[in-house]
């Protein structure tokens, strides 16, 4: 081991980077690749397959929505000045004109002339010479003698939805940065796109890495690897591609291999192998083949992360202790995911809890308690009380995986605060939940 290796190792982390400081270096890189608007690229999709995606530029509305005056609910297409003064005790009586379909059923009259109606269906053209619409309920149908007796006096466009209430032709619907839902697929559907432009889906590699880890039910000294598939869905789930790579030992020129070879990637992530031990060897590997940025950070569980640059891509070295690796995925990678498609990460949902049992915490680390929610009996409480308790489950233990898969969420106990005390009111922080 090198003077300064050596140096490193015994030495520990003395000086830990706020999460705050780091994640500004790390956006600081981030933002120097490629585009600055959408680092990971942009590309066109059809609409059907853009949920969850992030447009690339703003969209205005290439139509009319609705495009013509169509009927707002069923009744009789006429015009409004027929019917004034017509009341349930002296209907004015039209003539009632029928289309000229094989469907008549669905069909409506092309035209109407002075003194006749036509029947229309929720949704239908308005014809021609009609500019109001009468109910069916307030209307009587003589059949026997094609006529029909009106009761209500309506207004002009009573009952029409005009030429582009719903969206004008132009108007700015979407900003570049908005994160489509399937409601925004319909409303673009029907704005006259079929395909749109959004950033790429940032690729990932996931790299495992440990000598002792396996992908098979473990022998004594073995441990089953888990932070790798975690880490990899967390990712897909927050709109990447991601590669799980197989296991890496810990060995310096199998690591270096690795992360090469997914620096076609947009982000290369691996777990393990990132504190200031003899096999802590991801560090100096990044650092041969770039620039660490950040090496130990104010948080816990996870405070040995490592941040770095190689060849213009983002290498995150996640620590190994399950709960500690997960911390740092979200407060780096999901991060990380988001700037690459030129957006910013929003919170997590929160649910305000009545806080069971003290959280302590060290100043100037920001400390991740995993509580579980339960449900208060609502007879005790105060109109303001929240209707749950968190029960913390632990503060530390970053290798228990359980202390967070049996969790219902997590409170953040920020950098300048010791502790939480007991009764305070907190926000516990779903972060499995928002994508």
């Amino acid at each position: 081991m090198e003077g300064a290796d050596r140096e490193r190792t015994e030495a520990g982390f003395k000086v830990r980077t706020p999460v705050a400081e780091a994640r500004r270096i790390l956006r600081a890189a981030v933002a120097d690749r490629g585009d600055a608007d959408v680092p990971c690229g942009t590309e066109t999709v059809d609409v059907a397959r853009a949920d969850g995606r992030v447009l690339a530029a703003p969209v205005t509305a290439a139509r009319n929505v609705p495009h013509y005056r169509r009927a707002a609910m069923d009744g009789y297409a006429v015009r409004a000045a027929d019917t004034f003064g017509a009341s349930e005790r002296s209907p004015e009586v039209l003539e009632l004109i029928e289309p000229d379909a094989a469907d008549e059923e669905h069909a409506t009259a092309d035209r109407i002339e002075p003194g006749t109606a036509a029947r229309v269906h929720t949704g239908s053209a308005l014809p021609e010479g009609a500019d109001a619409v009468v109910m069916i309920e307030r209307v009587t149908e003589r059949e026997s003698i094609g006529d029909l007796e009106v009761e209500d006096a309506l207004a002009e466009g009573e009952n029409v939805a005009p030429v582009g209430e719903d969206i004008e032709e132009g108007q700015q619907l979407y900003e570049a940065g908005h994160r489509l839902r399937p409601s925004d697929l319909g409303l673009l559907r029907s704005a006259g796109y079929w395909q749109v432009a959004v950033a790429q889906q940032p690729t990932v590699g996931v790299i495992p890495t440990g000598e002792e880890l396996v992908e098979a039910d473990p022998d004594p000294g073995e441990v089953v690897e888990t932070n790798g598939l975690t880490v990899s869905r967390l990712a897909q789930r927050w709109g990447a591609r991601a590669t799980y790579r197989d296991v890496v030992t810990d060995d310096p020129e199998s690591l270096r291999v690795a992360i090469q070879r997914d620096l076609t990637k947009d982000v290369v992530v691996t777990t393990g192998g990132s504190s200031v031990g003899e096999r802590d060897l991801l560090p100096e590997v990044i650092d041969d083949l770039g620039e660490v940025l950040v090496h130990g950070v104010g948080l816990k569980p996870g405070h040995p992360v490592c941040l770095g640059i190689v060849e213009d891509t983002p290498v995150l070295a996640l620590p190994g202790y399950p709960v500690a690796c997960i911390v740092n995925a979200v407060q780096f990678l999901r991060p990380t995911l988001r700037w690459l498609e030129g957006t910013e990460p929003d919170p997590h949902p929160t649910t305000q809890a009545r806080l069971e049992r003290k959280i302590p915490s060290e100043p100037g680390t920001r400390t991740f308690a995993r509580v579980r929610l339960e449900a208060r009996d609502e007879d005790d409480l105060d109109r303001d009380e929240p209707a749950y308790t968190a029960i913390p489950t632990r503060a530390s233990g970053s290798g228990v995986l359980s202390s967070v898969a049996l969790a219902d969420g997590w409170v953040v106990v920020d950098d300048d605060r010791e502790g939480i005390p007991a009764g305070e009111t907190v926000a516990v922080e779903n972060w499995e939940v928002n994508p």
